[in-house]
């Protein structure tokens, strides 16, 4: 499939007289230099018929001939079905999904893969909710990375009813972990505040100056090189789990971004955290009712969790 191409051709104007030609490109179309000169670049422009340099200058009557690749906006919901995607329940309020890894909860700069936005407006769900249409009807967030249970609102009264209740900590959230070692004490609270790291804009860290953050465990299993943990979130924030596990010095098995080992992720056979949001209760916004929804173990996830418990 081509992507959609803008096509310009005009002749210089008499004011644009000695300019460099990006300069006049983005005097022309309202370009800014820096792209005038990658498209440049690309040989997407043409000065009479040939190709040009950027800093080559343009005379009065001269044709600038360009073709510009339309950027598609990183905020569009594009509907389409995304495989592995499951439907854990559905009604008039809300709709209960199990999300695998690899697909983002909704669409946004620098990500061009699946969202689960997409998923439901390509399998037919209508969400109508306030808010901008690239997060209708999401009340929580797990990372691309993270796989589980989670819930989307289809109604504006669901939505309300629930974005509330996920801000003043509610809802329960559950999760497990495998994680290296074995933390001490075996079950405790983790608060400690998290920012943006300070020298890595992708990834978070323990911050005196970050957002109340406050996270507890339990362990389940105890192995050789890793435990099973439960963990249930008091707050929701981005990489909480995997942020503050690394700060115990525990990092999530295959979470590489935080200092997890290399050699033990590709021992158990893992392309990512093990991190799986098992469980989700809440009352349900339109009968009051509590409910609860759970997500079992992916077959990446189960496969590591074996190859641990075997390990001696």
């Amino acid at each position: 499939m081509t992507a959609a191409v803008e096509h310009r051709i005009l002749p210089v104007p008499e004011g644009l007289d000695g300019e460099r030609v990006d300069a006049a490109m983005a005097r022309l179309f309202g370009l800014s230099r820096t792209r005038a000169a990658d498209l440049i670049a690309q040989g997407h422009v043409e000065l009479d018929g040939k190709a040009v340099g950027k800093s080559e200058r343009v005379v009065p009557g001269a044709i600038l001939d360009v073709t510009i690749p339309v950027q598609a906006d990183p905020l569009a919901v594009v509907p389409e079905v995304v495989e592995g995607i499951k439907i854990i329940h559905d009604d008039d309020a809300i709709v209960v999904i199990d999300k695998p890894v690899g697909v983002a909860v909704h669409p946004s700069p620098g990500w061009s893969g699946p969202t689960v936005v997409g998923h439901l407006a390509g399998a037919g769900f209508r969400i109508s909710t306030s808010g901008a249409s690239e997060r209708q009807g999401i009340v929580q967030r797990l990372d691309v990375g993270t796989s589980g249970v989670m819930v989307i609102c289809k109604s504006e009264h669901a939505y309300s009813v629930l974005k509330n209740a996920f801000r003043h900590r509610t809802v329960d959230k559950v999760y497990h972990a495998l994680v290296q070692g074995h933390p001490d004490p075996l079950e405790g609270t983790i608060d400690a505040p998290i920012g943006r790291h300070p020298r890595a804009d992708y990834k978070f860290a323990v911050m005196a100056d970050g957002r109340h953050s406050v996270t507890h465990y339990e362990t389940l299993e105890a192995h050789r090189f890793a435990s099973l943990l439960e963990i249930h979130l008091e707050t929701g924030r981005t990489h909480q789990i995997r942020v503050h596990m690394a700060a115990l010095k525990h990092p999530c098995v295959g979470d590489l971004t935080y200092g997890a080992d290399p050699t033990l992720a590709k021992r158990v056979g893992l392309q990512r955290q093990w991190l799986h949001a098992v469980r989700l209760g809440f009352e349900h916004p339109d009968t009051g009712e509590y409910v609860e929804y759970e997500s079992p173990y992916p077959d990446d996830l189960a496969h590591a969790l074996e190859a641990v418990r075997d390990a001696h």
